[in-house]
């Protein structure tokens, strides 16, 4: 259930850690270059203020920089602490061909990445064509 959002639960953060929004900025900095992802001043003042929320990158971005769940930091009725288990590389046994695929599509523009999954659904779907050949 959600009882509350990303912007009092920053407010939150920011009160009980003693910290501002520069604090959160530079926090996010490592992440943002990991990801290829801006988190402006002026975008944390939004989320901040409730005028917009972070999409889905973003938030996690958020959500590590700060080390919080980010479905809490949505507003969910969830522990604050993240479950480490569910984003580590171990816990969902990727193969080296996959880890090396998400890192390539990590690289791509969020706007772009619907176009490159309609490009490997038309690779598959020909592999499959000649297959049954």
């Amino acid at each position: 259930m959600k009882s509350s959002n990303t912007s009092s639960r920053l407010k939150l953060l920011m009160q009980e850690r003693g910290i501002k929004q520069v604090d959160i900025i530079n926090a996010c900095k490592p992440f943002c270059e990991k990801f290829d992802v801006q988190i402006r001043k002026n975008d944390l003042s939004q989320y901040v203020s409730g005028k917009t929320q972070p999409n889905q990158i973003r938030l996690t971005i958020l959500g590590l920089a700060l080390n919080v769940n980010e479905v809490w930091l949505m507003g969910y009725d969830v522990p604050m602490q993240r479950d480490t288990k569910t984003h580590s590389k171990d816990a969902i046994n990727l193969t080296a061909g996959e880890e090396q695929l998400l890192e390539l599509f990590r690289q791509i523009p969020e706007a772009e990445q619907p176009v490159v999954l309609d490009m490997i659904s038309a690779a598959l779907s020909a592999l499959n064509n000649r297959s049954q050949s």
